[in-house]
């Protein structure tokens, strides 16, 4: 097959499968996406506090999740998570989507909370010892003086965790949700073609992480100017 009839075969899936296929993915990944990531930051925000807690069981069991879901293949997890989850909690049987979304989440706020952790290690420690010797209380330290610079310093990071996720929900397919992949290996199957909607969903993937990229890079912009002035 030439490139000329694989470019035709392409066009005529366009038009043909935009509105049922492409945009029902692009629906399904981006809000999957977007709940991982929002979810995902809350938790992980939590096992970032966990591990600089100083009681030690806090750290110890913040640590040995953290280790365990980045030592271990996100596939895994969702294998773990889709087949597990509903034996333990029946309320999720039947629910592919929710679990599918269980797992990103956690995936996510292991690395999430490695991000928020160095954040706020990165904030000078000498404004806690300036807060604390005006009186402030270690939590109002950490609210009202810590937080806000660390937020502002990993902002950009969680942008890139948010397009690395966009990419992440392919593996999600691998259960029939709805996204982007799901519809290409439908589109493949009631075509007969192969060739044609990995391209169309690859131009798909590259035009999404395209815009979100260019986005977190004027946020970033945005940020810089809003400190020199």
């Amino acid at each position: 097959m030439n490139f000329a009839t694989i470019g035709h075969n392409i066009v005529k899936l366009t038009i043909k499968y935009w509105d049922k296929f492409l945009l029902t993915g692009m629906g399904y990944t981006l809000s999957l996406a977007a709940i991982t990531v929002a979810v995902g930051a809350i938790l992980g925000s939590l096992i970032a506090l966990l591990r600089m807690s100083k009681f030690p069981p806090f750290r110890w069991i913040a640590g040995i999740y953290t280790e365990i879901i980045r030592g271990t293949p996100m596939l895994l997890q969702l294998y773990l998570f889709y087949f597990a989850l509903p034996q333990l909690i029946p309320f999720l049987n039947r629910k592919q989507y929710l679990c599918v979304a269980i797992a990103l989440v956690c995936n996510s706020a292991a690395y999430v909370s490695e991000i928020i952790r160095s954040g706020i290690q990165a904030v000078d420690i000498g404004q806690t010892e300036a807060a604390r010797s005006l009186g402030l209380s270690q939590h109002l330290t950490m609210t009202q003086i810590i937080l806000p610079q660390a937020i502002k310093n990993i902002l950009p990071a969680l942008g890139n965790e948010f397009i690395m996720i966009v990419k992440d929900t392919s593996l999600a397919s691998t259960f029939f949700i709805g996204d982007l992949m799901t519809q290409c290996l439908l589109i493949k199957g009631t075509t007969y073609l192969t060739m044609e909607p990995l391209i169309m969903v690859a131009v798909v993937y590259f035009v999404l992480t395209f815009v979100l990229s260019k986005l977190l890079a004027v946020f970033e912009r945005r940020l810089r100017r809003g400190d020199i002035r």
